[in-house]
């Protein structure tokens, strides 16, 4: 995996809500940390919270710098959500329709020995 191809597949993929392509990236039994709010197990699991989310909410990430090596990746991305419908307990903060949130987050990713992710770390850095 290089820079380029993961930001403009996998994060790419994800900005277009392409599951099967994000999804791709993941190793079957993936865990997904989201700071201390949420831990998610398994490939299937990040697809069902995120379709849930993206029913709700245009999530939107911007990669502001990458780090990779062949065990892991470690990015900071600001994300845009821009609420869809009203969502008093969203997990990043409650909106109302048509109101934008910003925050900014340190992700680390392990990388397995096929290539595929198999732990997804994020915090909160900004927002």
């Amino acid at each position: 995996m290089t820079k380029d191809d993961w930001i403009d597949n996998y994060i790419g993929a994800f900005n277009r809500g392409d599951f099967d392509t994000f999804t791709a990236f993941y190793a079957d039994d993936v865990v997904l940390q989201l700071g201390q709010k949420k831990t998610l197990h398994g490939k299937q699991a990040i697809r069902d919270f995120y379709t849930g989310v993206f029913a709700r909410v245009r999530e939107t990430l911007t990669v502001e710098k990458v780090v990779l090596d062949d065990e892991g990746l470690a990015g900071i991305i600001s994300t845009e959500f821009h609420a869809l419908e009203d969502w008093p307990d969203f997990i990043a903060g409650p909106m109302t329709k048509g109101q934008s949130l910003f925050i900014e987050s340190i992700v680390i990713y392990d990388i397995g020995p096929d290539g595929k992710f198999t732990r997804i770390r994020s915090a909160r850095s900004k927002g």
